[in-house]
């Protein structure tokens, strides 16, 4: 089958597997780390656990899903939940070497239908170098998992995008990975009460923004040209906050000495966004901030119930706000594939999309 004939394909950008119960370390577990219930209805860790909201969220159950909706390919990022924030160094080594080795078997099993991540701490940068040539070298990893923000070995909270961290991306750059910039623990960063998903609906998009502010400002899509960078959720109030942005910067000079002018990085082609942003207004806001839609990719989250799910009550389906999109025409048709397929490969591989769609197959394979 020729290119010109092929099915178009639909790579979901931004999705996320639970391991079995089974496959998932007792280490883990007895150090009340990480793990899920037998019956998988709750993944926990000390003092905390969550529903299993969708059976999607395991192997079997997510390549099913995957066919229903005519999903080709997804990308596997890290659980957020693995970040390793506050753990011991060795705790944090034996989580997060578990994740990247059982998102590399994904990989390694099913490669027509899954790109996975691969996730280091900055806390502890030697480390993470190291992990990261495990990872490349070893495994053929080529997507990095980072954090908005991280805790260093003092206990502090640092933004991924802190000089400390500089090594990591120095060698992302050398490897020309793709980076996925997600937030996650904000109640242990922020001093709220935990109530009414506060962290998951707000603060988290806050955290994006916090981490968008310093790329942006000191100018990393110049310094790591080599990288492209992907912020979560649509990086939502980072496209409403550019113009207290810029005011800022242009007001206040003082505070922003040697740093590079917000809007600058509007548009840039290493800096992306997936669509998981909930409505078309906003969707639409992002398309103008960025030009275009060039920088756009989609993004699920599934099977997160703040995923775009199938779901009666918020009467979604995967894909729905695209298809919106086109029949409020904020979107074309074309532009509406681009977002489905070339510019979530173009975040995976730069310009080198080749070997990645003879990888995946997506017309022509069934991997069920």
């Amino acid at each position: 089958m020729t290119k010109a004939n092929m099915k178009p394909i639909r790579i979901n950008g931004h999705s996320h597997l639970l391991p079995y119960p089974e496959e998932i370390p007792a280490y883990l577990k007895d150090r009340e780390i990480f793990w899920v219930d037998q019956d998988r209805k709750y993944m926990l860790q000390k003092n905390w656990r969550r529903p299993v909201t969708d059976s999607s969220f395991f192997l079997r159950e997510k390549l099913e899903w995957m066919e229903l909706h005519g999903i080709d390919h997804s990308v596997v990022l890290n659980l957020s939940q693995l970040y390793g924030n506050g753990l011991s160094e060795d705790d944090m080594k034996v989580a997060l070497r578990f994740q990247n080795d059982y998102n590399a078997k994904v990989q390694r099993d099913h490669p027509t239908k899954f790109t996975c991540g691969f996730v280091v701490h900055a806390g502890f940068v030697e480390g993470a170098c190291w992990e990261i040539r495990r990872c490349v070298e070893e495994m053929g990893m080529q997507l990095l998992c980072l954090p908005t923000h991280y805790m260093d070995q003092a206990g502090s909270w640092r933004g991924i995008f802190d000089e400390a961290a500089s090594p990591i991306l120095d060698l992302a750059n050398e490897y020309k990975l793709a980076i996925e910039i997600h937030p996650y623990d904000g109640e242990k960063m922020i001093q709220l009460e935990n109530t009414a998903w506060r962290f998951h609906l707000v603060w988290m998009l806050a955290q994006c923004a916090d981490a968008y502010h310093f790329y942006t400002l000191n100018a990393m899509y110049e310094k790591y040209p080599d990288i492209r960078v992907c912020f979560a959720h649509g990086g939502q109030l980072n496209h409403l906050n550019i113009g207290r942005r810029t005011q800022g910067f242009d007001g206040r000079p003082d505070l922003f000495e040697g740093k590079t002018r917000p809007r600058k990085a509007i548009g840039h082609p290493n800096i992306y966004f997936d669509t998981l942003v909930h409505d078309t207004i906003s969707l639409e806001l992002m398309i103008r901030r960025q030009a275009g839609t060039d920088q756009i990719m989609l993004g699920l989250d599934d099977p997160y119930p703040l995923g775009e799910m199938e779901s009666a009550a918020q009467s979604s389906y995967p894909g729905k706000l695209l298809d919106l999109a086109v029949e409020e025409n904020i979107l074309t048709p074309v532009q509406h594939q681009q977002i489905w397929s070339d510019n979530v490969m173009r975040w995976l591989c730069g310009s080198s999309t080749t070997s990645f769609l003879e990888r995946i197959k997506a017309y022509d394979t069934n991997d069920v």
